[in-house]
């Protein structure tokens, strides 16, 4: 039952976040986050660079990784899950770097950008070892490390559902709740992919 419930939910905050980047493309977003950066910011090319291939590439990592997920992708359509498999880990190596690399320049001051950029390491490494441990043929391994490099990849859903949260209903200010998003978009998540694992561990007993 718990399920029949979750997914739906969960692939709708996937899917909504995984095509948000289009809103850039789209729209002028300048009165949205992008308020937040300096005017000599948003006019230097490297970070704008940086910025759109983190975005682009996040959000096709968000949509290419759920997957994964799927055993019946997985036991139906082999060829099929490791191509998505390569598309996330390509995007995500892509989206990483220019995350990791955009994050010393994050709004909010030095603990939203120790924040960031920890995410952005820790997602690289992840993935790394979820994508050596298939080559190895370890599936379990696999499976472990992808879902601690997904549940990193999903804070750029729960980044988005603590902002409302903080801003609106808590009444903080951006200066205030923006370094504390930045580690509680991504902290529970992978706790939550410790547990996961744990339990789908068999016992020894």
């Amino acid at each position: 039952m718990k399920s029949r419930v979750l997914t739906p939910i969960f692939l709708f905050f996937t899917i909504s976040i995984g095509l948000y980047p289009l809103v850039y493309f789209l729209f002028d977003m300048s009165n949205g986050l992008m308020n937040s950066k300096s005017a000599q910011l948003l006019g230097n090319r490297l970070w704008q660079v940086g910025f759109y291939t983190h975005i682009t590439f996040g959000g096709l990592a968000l949509l290419s990784g759920c997957t994964q997920f799927l055993s019946s992708l997985r036991q139906k359509h082999l060829s099929l899950h490791r191509s998505l498999g390569k598309v996330y880990v390509a995007s995500v190596m892509l989206s990483g770097v220019a995350g990791f690399g955009i994050a010393f320049a994050a709004s909010a001051g030095v603990w939203a950008q120790m924040g960031f950029a920890a995410l952005g390491f820790l997602w690289l490494y992840t993935t790394a070892k979820a994508f050596l441990a298939i080559k190895k043929r370890d599936i379990a391994e696999h499976q472990n490390w992808m879902t601690r490099s997904y549940a990193l990849c999903f804070g750029a859903v729960t980044l988005r559902l603590w902002m409302p949260l903080f801003l609106g209903a808590l009444g903080m200010s951006f200066s205030i709740a923006y370094p504390i998003i930045a580690w509680l978009s991504w902290v529970p998540n992978l706790v939550v992919a410790e547990l996961i694992i744990r339990r789908a561990k068999p016992s020894l007993a």
